[in-house]
């Protein structure tokens, strides 16, 4: 077996400050965190951008390069920069930061859906910020919207005219027929990387049989032509992700899809996720692949071209 790109989502869009005071979202907790988990074995760091006064989701390009050029000098983890942003952002203002940066990698969400929070929001009682409650209640009433045209803008914009390559998250079986689909227009091309992404309301539950369709599922539709990774929110992460090392793939953690280290005990930062997921994976009999191991298996243009 291949070594494991083993993947970091460092703040992300769901979770809110109050949830987790480990949560980062100032920059220079953004780029600490980032920069600790790639030094724990995160070859990927997937990234988000926050409001530094608030912790609220953010699109603004000033959020993003207050971290961005502090990660980029002190190591040399491949930045994956989220096109996904937030359910609640216009796909221009997802792609503002990105169209600027113009990353190595970036996430692409590979179908509309229901994203539904709002059940999060009941065990909390004492909120930091005005903005958490209602943010998470109203996602009762919100579909994440990635249409076919949407995705199509994006594999041109990012992809043929910048050069990124793609982590598509595919949260349900369809989603994986949606990239066959492009993949048959020619949009997309070379090796794929695929998350399949468990445990989201409204997406696929995080249980064993749910991977094994999709893994089947993608065998059947692309082949050798694909690497895929895991991606469990919440209490499943470990026990989804170890699944996913001993059927062959990678894997994604991070405080973006799960606050805990284990039950009853917050994690105090990523880098205690990637130590976990890091000896899963070798008493699982396999090694952590390195930053220029991910870059050469899956197409990736290299620091240099990034506007850094």
């Amino acid at each position: 077996m291949q070594n494991v790109i083993l993947s970091c989502a460092i703040t992300g869009s769901i979770h809110t400050p109050s949830m987790s005071p480990y949560l980062p979202f100032a920059a220079d907790d953004i780029a600490r965190q980032a920069v600790d988990a790639a030094r724990q074995g995160a070859a990927i760091l997937h990234l988000h951008a926050r409001d530094p006064a608030n912790g609220r989701p953010s699109a603004s390009l000033a959020h993003w390069q207050g971290f961005l050029p502090q990660i980029a000098t002190a190591c040399d983890a491949v930045i994956n920069m989220t096109t996904g942003g937030s359910a609640v952002m216009s796909i221009q203002q997802r792609l503002a930061a990105p169209l600027a940066i113009a990353p190595e990698m970036c996430s692409l969400n590979m179908g509309s859906m229901n994203f539904a929070l709002y059940p999060m929001a009941a065990k909390i009682t004492d909120w930091r910020f005005d903005w958490e409650k209602p943010f998470l209640e109203n996602s009762d009433d919100l579909v994440f919207k990635n249409t076919p045209r949407d995705i199509a803008y994006i594999l041109a914009e990012m992809g043929q005219k910048r050069g990124a390559r793609f982590e598509f998250e595919c949260y349900d079986i369809s989603h994986l027929d949606m990239l066959a689909h492009f993949v048959a227009r020619g949009l997309v091309q070379g090796k794929l990387f695929i998350q399949f992404v468990f445990g989201v309301l409204g997406g696929m539950a995080a249980v064993p049989e749910n991977l094994l369709h999709m893994k089947a599922t993608a065998d059947r539709l692309f082949g050798e032509g694909y690497e895929f990774s895991v991606l469990a929110a919440g209490r499943q992460q470990m026990l989804m992700g170890e699944q996913a090392v001993k059927m062959g793939g990678n894997v994604r953690v991070g405080l973006e899809d799960n606050l805990m280290l284990e039950k009853g005990v917050l994690a105090r930062n990523n880098a205690e996720l990637v130590a976990k997921m890091r000896y899963i994976v070798t008493e699982s009999g396999r090694e952590l692949a390195s930053a220029d191991e991910a870059r050469a298996r899956l197409g990736l243009k290299g620091r240099a071209a990034v506007a850094l």
